[in-house]
């Protein structure tokens, strides 16, 4: 089977090795998005799969936009059997998806129709979700309403955090795709239309995702901290201090007539308690502007968070 394998970022390099890996594919061409300069110095960055393709010594394509008329050209030249999409992070034309013998096949971070979008495995966490899956899809001109071939269950653990929880998709998910694009190879795979009633959105999100709401009930804003962790991280001001919070825990300690956002208790006894709507919150991880992380019983050895004091929203 020859294949163009079109991806980006972490999520998507299991995958690529999957399929690499195996004897019956030959993957012809990895397409991802252009070199990004980043930091101080503008340091040109490669993607995950760029880094990866170049240490499996793979052609590298790179373009702003693939549905223009010379990239398409490219890729008809390559006659492909599969345009394989993990992560990519670009529309595909009509044009472009018409191009494989047997089609362009998705593979998407949640259990379609729910979650369609860019940040499946981020608002499954904070959604507060005890299961959630990957999709194999045939691709379609709308964004991730293509027929459904296979999908897979996933459990998400009270403890995980979204890093913990896209590793575990990337894995499993390859393995997914993998079957897929041999069992449509040999006509066995189903073929089921999505319900768009059903369908449920997972925007793209930002930094000030992480913006803690203290009005906000103890198990949402335990769920959003593990839903950010590590990116975009979750953060609060105290004396205009933005302070980074890593992990939690919803204590058992009993609500109290302060305002949300209330430090009630900061002492290595009892740790870093925080008032919110309806419920306390335990501080187990966070980091100080320009430090790093520490837990709460080593922040406290050299700081101190005077009681009473209050948590306010970035």
């Amino acid at each position: 089977m020859k294949i163009i394998f079109m991806g980006t970022p972490e999520f998507a390099v299991p995958a690529l090795v999957e399929l690499e890996n195996d004897e019956e594919i030959e993957i012809k061409a990895v397409v991802t998005q252009p070199d990004r300069k980043s930091g101080r110095g503008q340091k040109i960055n490669y993607s995950d799969i760029k880094e990866k393709a170049l240490a499996l010594d793979l052609e590298i394509l790179q373009s702003e936009n693939v549905n223009q008329k010379d990239f398409l050209e490219k890729l008809k030249e390559i006659e492909p059997d599969f345009i394989v999409v993990v992560a990519f992070g670009q529309k595909l034309s009509p044009e472009l998806l018409a191009i494989p013998k047997f089609g362009c096949i998705n593979l998407h971070a949640s259990l379609l129709p729910k979650y369609r979008g860019s940040s499946p495995i981020h608002k499954a966490i904070i959604d507060g979700k005890s299961k959630t899956g990957n999709t194999t899809m045939y691709m379609a001109e709308g964004w991730d309403d293509g027929d459904i071939i296979y999908q897979q269950e996933i459990e998400i653990k009270r403890d995980d955090t979204v890093g913990d929880l896209h590793d575990k998709m990337a894995k499993k998910g390859a393995n997914l795709l993998l079957k897929t694009l041999k069992d449509i190879k040999t006509a066995e795979a189903p073929k089921i239309s999505q319900n768009d009633s059903e369908a449920t959105f997972a925007y793209k999100i930002d930094k000030s995702l992480g913006s803690i709401d203290w009005n906000q009930k103890a198990e949402n804003i335990y769920n959003l901290i593990r839903g950010v962790n590590p990116w975009p991280g979750a953060y609060s001001v105290l004396n205009g201090e933005k302070i980074k919070i890593w992990e939690s825990k919803i204590s058992d300690y009993p609500d109290t007539n302060l305002k949300p956002g209330t430090i009630i208790k900061a002492n290595q006894k009892d740790g870093i308690l925080v008032q919110t709507a309806s419920g306390v919150i335990s501080i187990e991880k966070l980091q100080l502007p320009g430090g790093k992380k520490i837990d709460y019983y080593s922040f406290l050895n050299g700081h101190q968070l005077p009681e009473k004091e209050k948590f306010d929203k970035a």
